[in-house]
């Protein structure tokens, strides 16, 4: 029987792209059972309208499908159950990925943004050295092909912090802020994390190397959004991230 990838998505303030990411979540076909986990971090911009109105489609028999069939190509062959889960306050992205953890049942775990700036295209080569039993974790990069789109300073940032994060953890990253992780359940389920905002990628990171596990970066696409699309990581994030590399390194 092949394995379940659950798939969790923190959202907050995504009106404009939620729809359109579930489509593109239907449509990537990888041989294997998804398990959509949304977890909604307080919106108020009209995203819960919308997770309410999925959370109704699993009284119907074509679940997700039947929800997203204004496309024809949603039809892919493989089975979506959906959950969806409130944060009655925003708590921030570590938090409310904690939240969706709770609920995975699936194999193998994978995080994905809501707003577009990742493509679930990239699932197949994500999801291979897993399978494939060469990796316990998989890193999508976004620099393994040359820099990313979008703001300078925002790759600039990240290149400085997962430069500081391989020496601190002794691994050889060239992309830690991705979103794109993929880790197997079972570690997953035995790692305790604390960070709320985006000291949740540091946290994990420094948390998987102490475990040795074996970590695999393959190349993604992308498609950075910028301040006024709605970008929510600020410089203070930055900053905080340098403390939480140290912090989860040393001291948790």
């Amino acid at each position: 029987m092949a394995p379940t990838l659950s798939i969790v998505i923190p959202i907050y303030n995504e009106v404009t792209s939620l729809k359109e990411l579930l489509q593109q979540v239907a449509d990537v076909e990888i041989g294997m059972k998804k398990e959509l986990i949304l977890v909604d971090d307080f919106s108020t911009d009209g995203t819960r309208d919308i997770l309410r109105e999925i959370e109704d489609t699993q009284e119907n028999p074509d679940g997700i499908h039947g929800y997203l069939a204004t496309n024809a190509h949603s039809e892919n062959g493989d089975e979506i159950s959906v959950k969806v889960f409130y944060h009655d306050v925003n708590k921030g992205k570590g938090a409310t990925l904690r939240t969706g953890f709770q609920h995975i049942t699936g194999e193998i775990t994978l995080i994905q943004d809501a707003d577009l700036e990742y493509d679930p295209q990239d699932y197949p080569k994500l999801l291979a050295p897993i399978l494939n039993g060469e990796a316990d974790v998989v890193y999508g990069s976004r620099f393994m092909e040359g820099k990313q789109k979008g703001l300078l300073r925002s790759y600039l940032a990240n290149q400085f912090l997962t430069t500081l994060a391989n020496v601190v953890n002794g691994t050889k990253l060239t992309d830690m802020e991705t979103c794109y992780k993929v880790i197997r359940t079972s570690i997953l389920k035995e790692i305790s994390l604390y960070s709320d905002r985006f000291g949740f990628e540091p946290e994990i990171t420094a948390k998987l190397a102490k475990r040795k596990c074996k970590i695999i970066e393959v190349p993604i696409s992308y498609r950075g959004r910028d301040y006024h699309e709605g970008k929510t990581v600020s410089w203070k994030d930055g900053v905080a991230a340098i403390f939480h590399i140290f912090r989860f390194r040393f001291f948790s």
